[in-house]
């Protein structure tokens, strides 16, 4: 009898740690196996494919160009889960050309609007090989993820302006936060066509990009890429932020590619879970983006990852749990 016990709790035991396993998500979560740039990730569900995207800036990383040139020329990459979230493959990427010539598209935001999916993404005409370029915010409808409609660039109380995060307000109405001179700025919309606001910054403390807001175990939070780890603010209303002390992903780990920092990242809560998918790029550990004898940076610098890590709040304060240890991810199928 006594036997039989220990067999039984032994195969309950594997099949724990079978399911555990299974649940266990890659790391690095995903590399773009055609130009090893993915950054700027945006998770959504994609209920027609019945399977988890992630729409990304498909940098070129694996091309050898002046400079930071292989920041320009971007593509919005695609990658799926149909795991739940634990594994990711290439898909492709999205035509999102609406005029001539080989344009850049960074970082989107994908929300879902009375049926339609609207996508903002930053716009700057042409590739260059040095920071330059005058940004603007692209939007664009679609009904199946795949196949989008230009609507336009979307007129907010500032031009040359990247990185936008949308939520939506308790009375149904929009709002967006966006980048300006290294500031978010936020502006109201009714329909997610026309915007109103008064250029006012949402947070100055400090400058950063990469704003992402949610709402998690009732409240609304901002995280921010401050280039040294993410900053974060809390709020009751999406209006008054109030910033805690530490930043997150501020630290590396020891997951194979999950360091120096986190970047740039996107927030999916799922039931009463919270993930953070970010990017990082692990050749700068040890060095810095500085140019080569041909004005190159080097590609080891260059490439870029993308990572996932389990939030939770503590003491009133919004924490990342210890990625050297196992974790599950389960995003469930709506």
């Amino acid at each position: 009898m006594r036997n039989k016990i220990l067999i039984f709790c032994s195969l309950i035991l594997f099949t724990f740690v079978g399911v555990l396993a299974q649940e266990q998500p890659d790391a690095p979560l995903f590399r773009d196996p055609i130009t090893d740039g993915a950054a700027d990730p945006c998770v959504i569900y994609n209920p027609m494919e019945k399977s988890w995207w992630i729409l990304y800036t498909q940098r070129r990383a694996n091309s050898e160009t002046a400079d930071v040139a292989y920041c320009y020329g971007n593509e919005i990459g695609i990658a799926y889960s149909e795991d739940n979230g634990k594994s990711w493959r290439y898909r492709g990427s999205l035509n999102l050309e609406f005029e001539r010539g080989k344009n850049t598209f960074w970082a989107p935001d994908v929300v879902l609007h009375n049926g339609i999916y609207h996508m903002f993404v930053s716009y700057i005409r042409g590739v260059a090989n040095h920071w330059s370029g005058t940004a603007r915010m692209a939007h664009y409808t679609s009904t199946n993820l795949w196949d989008w409609k230009y609507e336009g660039l979307a007129k907010l109380p500032k031009d040359d302006v990247i990185d936008a995060t949308l939520i939506q307000l308790p009375n149904g109405d929009w709002r967006m936060w966006y980048k300006w001179d290294s500031k978010s700025l936020f502006a109201d919309s009714k329909d997610l066509f026309t915007w109103t606001g008064d250029a006012k910054p949402a947070v100055t403390d400090e400058p950063h990009e990469g704003a992402k807001a949610f709402n998690f175990k009732g409240s609304y939070w901002l995280i921010t890429d401050e280039w040294k780890g993410m900053g974060v603010y809390k709020s009751p209303d999406l209006l008054n932020w109030t910033k805690q002390k530490d930043r997150i992903l501020s630290k590396e780990s020891q997951r194979k590619d999950d360091y120096p920092r986190g970047n740039h990242g996107d927030v999916v809560v799922a039931n009463d879970k919270a993930y953070i998918f970010y990017f990082t790029h692990p050749g700068r550990r040890y060095g810095n983006e500085s140019l080569n004898e041909n004005g190159n940076i080097p590609y080891e610098m260059r490439r870029s990852s993308i990572q996932v890590a389990e939030l939770d709040i503590v003491n009133g304060e919004l924490i990342v749990l210890d990625r050297d240890k196992p974790f599950s991810i389960y995003l469930p199928n709506y």
